[in-house]
């Protein structure tokens, strides 16, 4: 079960799975790519999943929707989820293109792989923030492909220093209008690969509008946008790693060829009860 824990305007913390009144926080790690999820009985609630059901046996797209609808008009999410949702086809396409329209979408930030012990796959940070709707921001998403950006800690783990994780920071604070922070010495490579105010820089983020995603079948995946960076070395490629990427694409796509093998069917039931 998901559990939501909110931090409210007076400061006092409590949790719920309940949509409601609406959270200002919502924070999360969702299991990827799940599957086995009971369609049936979550397909009608509109009010935690306003724009329908997945294609395929994926949850993705029922995480991704939950922590919207969770939010109140002000409130802000962030979670980590499989690179694959930012580009899968299907039905999905249309939950993505109703997200980006919503302008909630804030920021979009590609991690490297090997950061957490039980999954190697590269992730992707989202960021929503129902307010932006309303503001200076609205038409725009702030595109970050960090993926080179770790420290080694050995061959089969990386990791993200504090300096590192407050450079991310202040890329999305000077997009933000915000000064940086140097609490962590992040400051230094801020100034040295973005400067002392927001611009877009090759290979690592990106301000994209709502027109250009649209061009781009509503794509969520940051380097799409944001170009490409340093080239990577045949050295350097993991090929096990590149096999594990290999494998979750033939899932996806093997989970939209059975959702449209679904509606084949469910067409040709129809024409035959009709001609019957």
């Amino acid at each position: 079960s998901l559990r939501i824990e909110a931090i409210t305007p007076s400061g006092s913390r409590w949790g719920s799975t309940e949509v409601k009144e609406g959270f200002d926080f919502v924070m999360s790690n969702p299991p990827f790519n799940l599957k086995g999820v009971d369609k049936e009985r979550i397909k009608d609630d509109r009010a935690r999943y306003p724009w329908g059901m997945p294609s395929g046996d994926n949850a993705n797209y029922l995480w991704i929707q939950r922590f919207y609808s969770a939010l109140n008009d002000t409130g802000r999410a962030g979670f980590v989820m499989a690179n694959s949702a930012g580009d899968a086809g299907g039905r999905d396409i249309n939950v993505r293109r109703e997200l980006v329209k919503s302008g909630a979408v804030d920021v979009i930030i590609s991690l490297t792989s090997k950061l957490f012990y039980t999954v190697t796959l590269p992730v992707t940070l989202w960021f929503f923030d129902r307010a932006k709707s309303k503001g200076a921001r609205a038409d725009e998403v702030l595109f970050i492909d960090a993926r080179e950006v770790f420290e080694r800690v050995d061959r089969a783990h990386r990791t993200l220093t504090p300096a590192q994780v407050e450079f991310l920071a202040n890329i999305v604070r000077l997009w933000r209008g915000s000064a940086p922070e140097d609490h962590s010495g992040g400051l230094a490579l801020t100034t040295e690969r973005v400067g002392v105010s927001y611009r877009d820089v090759e290979g690592l983020c990106k301000c994209v509008s709502r027109a250009v995603i649209a061009e781009n079948r509503w794509s969520l995946i940051p380097s799409c946008y944001v170009g490409v960076g340093a080239k990577v070395g045949a050295e350097e490629i993991d090929f096990e790693e590149r096999l594990m990427e290999l494998q979750q694409e033939f899932e996806t796509l093997t989970a939209e060829a059975h959702g449209l093998e679904e509606r084949v069917a469910e067409t040709l039931s129809t024409l035959a009860e009709t001609s019957s």
